[in-house]
């Protein structure tokens, strides 16, 4: 003989259970339908009701086979009568014949299986200094591999705007271009003019014993327009527009813009990239020349206040001091340094993973990173200038 009980559960999702008594006193309760949080104010009252039957079995069979939706509040409800199921009052419930996709959303919710999880980000502990400089040096090949592989992409994708100049978007290249340029001539200016003052002052310090200081004028002019200048806008460039490209392309990836843009159709760094590197490159030797012309003025400035120059004098020993191959060199080494500042900057977007502070970790690596590269081109400069007879 078989004694049967079954409930009926109305909601949104039909909820239906059947239980099954037998002699040998098993019982096995059958759920089928869909089981959501509006079911569960009357699962717990069936499930306080069967324990007011006069004999209970040792073990509860609770099958659910026949079940085809869960949410997770019927996870953690489940959950609960398997470890406590004797708030209820009834013997130990024991699940089985759930649907692997159900099982999986229950294992998400389950507070037993979540505690044995190892976490998402386990610490390194202590590390000893060869695997630290394994683990550094690793990093760092990688890093270098996706800055090649990238500047790769840009050299490729610039090449084919020199055949189809129309692929590139020249209203976001203007307002790119008034962004870095017309944004950063203040702090540029300001600098400039100060840092130009700085090297007056020490210069003449330095020459006034030995009567010469007649040369300073020349030693701010070739220390302005050879290395000052260029490395000065670039540092302030890759602190200002480096770094806002970084965060902003990197926002843009965590808010998933970019794989709209892909699904779009759209190269997402011949959208984004391309137009920013294009408009710095065109856009910081102006400035560089700005912040050229500014620091000289400093130079003029402490000269002729502190040294009873004319400010004729001083200018025509400036101009006598610079030759056409310094103005060019200059030149090529800002557009460089605007290339890596920009490429870098946009680069560090794209590689953001991980949330808020992602972009902001990325902001600041494009900074240093941007500022490692542009002292080391700088040397590599200085050293063709010295052994190429510039």
């Amino acid at each position: 003989m078989e004694d049967r009980q079954s409930l009926e559960i109305y909601s949104r999702n039909a909820a239906s259970l059947r239980l099954d008594r037998t002699k040998n006193r098993e019982w096995t309760l059958y759920c089928s339908g869909a089981v959501s949080v509006n079911d569960l104010a009357g699962l717990e009252k069936y499930f306080l009701s069967l324990s007011h039957q006069p004999s209970l079995p040792e073990f509860l069979d609770l099958d659910l086979s026949g079940l085809d939706y869960l949410d997770s509040a019927s996870c953690l409800f489940l959950s609960r009568l398997e470890t406590g199921s004797g708030d209820f009052g009834l013997p130990p419930v024991r699940i089985k014949g759930l649907k692997p996709e159900l099982a999986r959303i229950k294992e998400l919710v389950d507070h037993r299986s979540g505690r044995n999880k190892e976490p998402l980000r386990a610490g390194l502990g202590r590390l000893g200094p060869i695997v630290s400089l394994g683990m550094a040096t690793h990093a760092f090949l990688q890093d270098l591999y996706a800055l090649t592989e990238f500047f790769g992409n840009i050299i490729y994708l610039s090449l084919r705007l020199c055949l189809c100049p129309r692929l590139l978007r020249w209203k976001d290249m203007a307002l790119q271009m008034q962004l870095v340029g017309w944004g950063g001539l203040p702090v540029i200016g300001l600098i400039a003019l100060l840092l130009g003052m700085i090297i007056s002052f020490m210069s003449i310090m330095q020459l006034r014993p030995y009567g010469a200081e007649i040369y300073v004028s020349s030693l701010v002019a070739v220390a302005m327009v050879k290395e000052l200048g260029p490395i000065m806008t670039a540092i302030v460039l890759a602190g200002r527009s480096g770094s806002s490209f970084a965060a902003e392309i990197g926002a843009m990836k965590e808010n998933e813009e970019l794989a709209a843009l892909a699904v779009m159709g759209y190269d997402p760094i011949l959208f984004l990239a391309i137009p920013r590197i294009t408009a710095t490159v065109l856009v910081m030797p102006l400035l560089a020349m700005f912040a050229n012309f500014f620091g000289i003025l400093g130079g003029v400035t402490v000269g002729v206040a502190l040294m009873g120059l004319s400010a004729h004098s001083y200018i025509n020993n400036t101009v006598s001091i610079l030759a056409p191959s310094d103005l060019i060199l200059s030149g090529l080494k800002v557009t460089v340094f605007a290339f890596l500042i920009a490429a870098i900057g946009c680069q560090r977007g794209f590689m953001v993973r991980g949330g808020a502070s992602a972009v902001g970790q990325a902001a600041t690596s494009s900074v240093v990173t941007s500022i490692f590269v542009i002292i080391l081109v700088d040397s590599l400069f200085a050293m063709v200038q010295l052994y190429g007879g510039w």
